[in-house]
């Protein structure tokens, strides 16, 4: 995916949800020397009008053609771009991915690559019979912190890793959004194993160099929806929370009336104004009907190369972050990052993003055996997702970006290693069994 310096690449994209402002900004401004944005595809019209808007106004960039989802082989045909980039629904990430390659494009996806094994097997059959790539946007592996933990473990600070113990807790802001979105639907999100712990699962393979082989796990739907607000005599007798009277109060509302910042966009612009020809409702009640994820897992897997892991994700913890122990032959090394504090009813997002500022909190320790623990100062970097978007645009779009010595580039084969754990995952909740990964999909040897 990379190129002569003097060329530009063409870029086209499909799914322009908040997403999309993620590739959309830097392709405009930063790497608009070297990289072309030339197709914009969408199931909503309004969508797309509202990137062209900020291409003009905010970046002074021309407005790019936009076609709907039913005309996604014209966009490419008539286009030809040299790379997709998919950030669609993730349900249909594997249909733009495999068609895009056939088309003779290379392609960029969102995490999670695909949500099932069968679209994961499809997408690997595309790759072979065309040849063409996928990259798949892991960009927690660029945070500095994560990046450090990966040095550390290559430089043997505790051997051999034996045991690692992972726990991320969302809170009522952020994890609760899961629940108004698309997301709430197993069917089309893989639920949060899949959807987000996709996100750490690739950092404990990348960390330890393997992939899950053996996975056990346990959750349940315990604290949102309407059966659980119900049993703690909690009444919310609203679908959705924009024009509802009883959201007022309601700690957990979100509404669309609000020009809110969201993915470089607005969520009044992207999801409020095209609800017409989008059919897309942003806001539900999270304490309401038809949610069929859960919020509240567990997993025990044995990886390969004989790690054993523990791992846990709650979604309305009152703060919000992660704690890792990696324990090795030789020691243990600790990593504990507190992103901030949840949402307070009647709290603006300035007041909100300046309480996160105020708690957040990182320690990275290491523990010898037998030795004297100390602390490792953690690298800090602006951006997104701890300071990795930055570098991960740069890994994407720049031609004379640096060599990554970190290995934090992803492919096909790292994008269906992490969403496995995660379907193997929601099988063994399905049937209360232990699942061997490789029943799913054998993945090739690296």
């Amino acid at each position: 995916m990379k190129s002569n310096p003097t060329t530009r690449v063409r870029y086209a994209m499909v799914g322009t949800g908040g997403r999309a402002g993620m590739y959309i900004e830097p392709l405009a401004t930063t790497y608009r020397p070297v990289a072309e944005l030339v197709g914009l595809c969408d199931l909503s019209q309004t969508r797309m009008n509202f990137w062209n808007g900020r291409l003009e106004k905010d970046f002074h960039h021309p407005p790019v053609p936009t076609f709907l989802a039913g005309d996604f082989d014209r966009m490419v045909r008539e286009q030809k771009p040299a790379v997709v980039i998919v950030c669609s629904m993730d349900c249909t990430h594997h249909e733009y991915i495999i068609r895009a390659m056939q088309l003779g494009c290379d392609v960029i996806s969102e995490k999670p690559m695909t949500i099932d094994a069968a679209k994961a097997k499809a997408i690997f059959d595309a790759i072979k019979s065309t040849g063409r790539s996928l990259r798949v946007t892991f960009n927690y592996r660029y945070a500095p912190v994560v990046t450090k933990v990966y040095e550390l473990l290559r430089q043997g600070v505790v051997g051999q890793p034996l045991a690692v113990d992972f726990s991320w807790v969302l809170d009522t802001s952020h994890g609760a959004d899961y629940f108004r979105r698309w997301h709430r639907e197993k069917d089309k999100s893989g639920g949060l194993l899949v959807h987000k712990a996709t996100h750490h699962f690739d950092l404990i393979n990348w960390w330890l160099g393997s992939s899950p082989a053996t996975v056990y796990a346990m959750g349940e739907l315990k604290f949102y929806g309407r059966k659980n607000a119900a049993a703690r005599g909690e009444k919310y007798d609203y679908t959705r929370y924009t024009g509802a009277a009883g959201a007022k109060n309601d700690p957990f509302a979100l509404t669309l009336e609000q020009d809110a910042p969201f993915g470089g966009a607005s969520l009044k612009a992207l999801y409020r104004d095209a609800e017409a020809d989008s059919g897309y409702i942003r806001d539900r009640n999270v304490f309401g009907d038809n949610i069929t994820i859960e919020d509240t897992m567990a997993v025990m897997a044995r990886y390969r190369n004989g790690v054993i892991l523990n791992y846990s994700l709650i979604a309305y913890s009152p703060w919000e972050g992660y704690r890792v122990a990696i324990t090795g032959t030789k020691g243990r090394l600790e990593l504990y990052d507190k992103h901030g504090s949840h949402i307070i009813a009647g709290q603006s997002d300035a007041e909100l993003s300046a309480a996160q500022a105020r708690e957040h909190a990182q320690q990275l320790r290491v523990f010898p055996m037998f030795g004297v623990p100390y602390n490792v100062e953690i690298p800090q970097a602006a951006g997104g997702h701890g300071g990795g978007d930055p570098l991960l645009q740069e890994q994407l779009f720049s031609p004379t970006a640096p060599v990554d010595l970190f290995g934090r580039t992803a492919s096909h084969i790292d994008g269906a290693a992490s969403i496995l754990m995660g379907i193997a995952a929601n099988k063994s909740l399905a049937t209360g069994l232990p699942v061997q990964v490789d029943d799913l999909l054998k993945l090739p040897a690296r």
